[in-house]
């Protein structure tokens, strides 16, 4: 499976499971397996590089269980074919999305104008508050 120009991984590295799928099918859901779980092991890959491996690992994704492995699950579609396909083309879109390295923050210090706008509206609403219950007297 290509991922990029220097990425490939073979299918000995991708452990396919097929299960029944929930939601409308009619009288075949209940025997038929359409769906998929694509499982891959990200932290034992030799195929891929060291930082796409961190970057993977470092997502905080429900898919990823403790041991490095990333599980996708595709029930979109009522074939299994289409639900294959649909599990793989994820898989790319996640190791894809791990190529490039995430853009470093560059620090900003807020401008004079900021802080003051900041602090004049801390002391507009501390005056708005201190003259709750103000006013109303039994005369």
């Amino acid at each position: 499976m290509r991922i990029s120009a220097s990425i490939d991984i073979p299918e000995s590295e991708l452990t396919e499971r097929f299960l029944r799928a929930d939601g409308p099918g009619g009288q075949h859901v209940n025997r038929t397996e359409s769906a998929v779980e694509l499982r891959f092991d990200v932290a034992r890959s030799p195929s891929l590089p060291d930082d796409v491996r961190a970057r993977v690992l470092a997502r905080r994704d429900r898919r990823l269980t403790d041991d490095g492995v990333l599980v996708i699950q595709a029930r979109r579609f009522r074939d299994q074919a289409r639900n294959r396909d649909d599990a793989r083309a994820r898989l790319i879109d996640i190791l894809r999305a791990s190529l490039t390295p995430p853009k470093k923050r560059v620090a900003t210090k807020p401008t004079r104008a900021s802080k003051e706008r900041r602090l004049a509206g801390k002391k507009q609403r501390g005056a708005t508050k201190r003259n709750r219950g103000r006013g109303w007297s039994e005369d």
